[in-house]
């Protein structure tokens, strides 16, 4: 039976499977029913692996095993198996984040906060920054310091980056309004259906307003910590996006007030 490289490679990276699994696999589903020392020939896999492989198989769902002599192997409809791996990760994944859960109770959570914030405390100004490499990680980052807000958010960006922020952090603005923090959003606001719905329903929780001749990126927290977006998002893909994070509050301070005289002079409130 001849596989290309690729497909297989496929195979392993969506299924999670081994070399040797995934040979099996695909040679049993092109016989239907077969023996382990068959498969061996067909896959060219060692027949002392076979027999475990097959076993591993059978616990993931791929197989079944004929009764009878000599065993036999059935391959499981393509369809079922993807419901069946769907369904051991989904179930893999509650167990694990059941687990992280209860990390944040027991007493090695208290340690690692303990060595975090002694390290903290011996860091220099000047090295609280950093690069953000994909929109994903700035995502992550940015609702890591909104979350930490206590006085005042201030928010620029494009008309797809405040249709992305008010999918991704609508619930971690409505925490920051219950903490009466203070919520300013800057953007180019599209007339399209999408975004105005968008922008009515934030528009409960922080006050927006519309800037046309200003292009920036830019989220400013408690006017002492950064998060400069540096690209273009209309000319980037989201995988090469690109953020820098700084604690600098003199720095921060000053695009804070910045913000606010562009925020009065050159931003329209919404009607």
């Amino acid at each position: 039976m001849i596989v290309k490289d690729e497909f297989l490679s496929k195979l392993r990276r969506f299924f999670g499977l081994n070399l040797y699994e995934v040979r099996i696999w695909t040679a049993l589903l092109s016989r239907g029913v077969s023996t382990a020392g068959e498969l061996s020939d067909i896959a060219n896999v060692p027949r002392s692996r076979s027999y475990d492989v097959l076993e591993s198989l059978e616990k993931k769902g791929f197989v079944v095993m004929k009764l009878g002599k000599p065993i036999k192997y059935i391959a499981v409809p393509p369809d079922e198996v993807v419901e069946r791996v769907k369904k051991n990760m989904r179930a893999e994944a509650e167990k694990k984040i059941k687990a992280l859960d209860n990390l944040k109770k027991a007493p090695l959570m208290q340690e690692l906060d303990t060595l975090y914030k002694q390290g903290v405390e011996l860091i220099e100004p000047t090295e609280l920054s950093g690069s953000l490499r994909g929109r994903s990680n700035l995502y992550n980052h940015l609702e890591l310091a909104l979350k930490n807000a206590t006085k005042s958010v201030t928010l620029m960006t494009t008309t797809q980056g405040l249709l992305r922020k008010i999918n991704a952090l609508k619930p971690v603005f409505e925490k920051l309004k219950k903490k009466g923090v203070k919520i300013r959003i800057a953007a180019p606001v599209a007339t399209s259906k999408e975004t105005k719905n968008a922008v009515k329903e934030i528009s409960k929780i922080a006050e927006v307003r519309r800037v046309d001749d200003i292009k920036a990126r830019f989220c400013v927290v408690d006017g002492k910590e950064v998060i400069l977006m540096v690209l273009n998002d209309n000319e980037v893909h989201p995988t090469y996006d690109v953020g820098i994070w700084m604690k600098a509050p003199f720095f921060a301070k000053a695009l804070e007030n910045l913000f606010s005289v562009a925020w009065k002079n050159n931003m329209k409130p919404l009607k």
